[in-house]
């Protein structure tokens, strides 16, 4: 876990740096200006992911949390990102594995594409050629890029897939989001929500036949 372990090395407790707080402020303020954004810009959000997962990978490494008060960068992202942190953890991740790819690069892409395309980065790795990779990105939808990417990695053709919809009330939401960011914690943030959601599923059903006295 990239927030968990950040603040050791060894088992040890790292030693903090130095805090420069006025450099600190400037940041913090950027991030809640990005966020504020988010709720009423929709273009503005696309176009200044890149921005915001540079900021948070400087708040996280100078660890200009300690500026609030708060007692870790985990706590920072629990206030900053209530819903979910894992767009946080996504944003960077972008930041630090596309290095190659420039800033208006990521911007014409969209940060979903650009997640997709992290774990090209990941498993190519030095071997990463960055460039047909950012055009199938710009060209193609989403979708088609994400399978492009999956064949990538696997070799072979994904799987038959299909979009379900259900209604979930505000009041409701909360608790599916805790539960497939727990299980993407446990599983591996590289996962899906599909086979997240798959996962709690048949953990239910296990359960459920456990349960019946028929079985």
């Amino acid at each position: 876990m990239i927030g968990l372990t950040s603040l050791w090395t060894d088992g040890r407790t790292a030693v903090a740096p130095e805090l420069n707080r006025r450099r600190a402020a400037f940041v913090l303020g950027k991030i809640d200006e990005i966020l504020s954004w988010e709720k009423t810009k929709e273009q503005e959000r696309d176009v200044r992911f890149v921005e915001l997962g540079e900021y948070l990978c400087e708040v996280r490494s100078k660890q200009y949390w300690r500026l609030e008060k708060l007692k870790s960068f985990d706590e920072f992202l629990e206030k900053r990102f209530p819903d979910s942190r894992r767009k946080a953890y996504y944003l960077m991740t972008i930041h630090e594995h596309l290095t190659r790819v420039s800033k208006p690069q990521l911007q014409q892409i969209g940060w979903t594409k650009a997640r997709e395309l992290v774990k090209v980065a990941r498993r190519d790795g030095a071997e990463f050629v960055c460039a047909p990779w950012v055009h199938k990105a710009k060209e193609l939808p989403r979708e088609q890029f994400r399978r492009e990417v999956e064949r990538h990695l696997t070799g072979k053709e994904t799987e038959p897939w299909e979009i379900m919809y259900f209604k979930v009330y505000k009041s409701q939401l909360p608790v599916v989001e805790k539960a497939l960011e727990t299980a993407a914690l446990m599983l591996g943030t590289d996962k899906s929500r599909g086979y997240c959601l798959e996962m709690i599923c048949a953990d239910f059903l296990a359960g459920a036949r456990l349960e019946d006295p028929c079985s």
